[in-house]
């Protein structure tokens, strides 16, 4: 094989490596899984999302369900402030 071909093959497989080791350390970073839904000016959202822990999911799931019923700054704290309907998460 040529210093050059080998070379590549190296190269192709240390990358491969190194995707792998990414791609694993975040999905175990997020651990936990949730879905929560959001009443706010009597229109309701469901909207999933995940994290290390089970407060950043329902804070990350709750900021994501408010970015479709609010607009503007002081609405979309007003909704993440709002007690949320439902919380239901997995990987407790």
């Amino acid at each position: 094989m040529r210093p050059i071909a080998k070379a590549g093959v190296i190269f192709a497989v240390l990358m491969a490596v190194t995707i792998g080791l990414v791609v694993r350390s975040v999905l175990n970073a997020q651990k936990h899984s949730c879905e929560v839904c959001v009443t706010y000016h009597g229109a309701t959202q469901c909207r999933p999302a995940a994290g290390s822990s089970r407060d950043e999911a329902v804070k990350t799931a709750t900021e994501n369900a408010c970015a479709f019923l609010a607009s503007g700054m002081t609405q979309i704290v007003q909704c993440q402030n709002t007690r949320p309907d439902s919380v239901r998460c997995e990987g407790e």
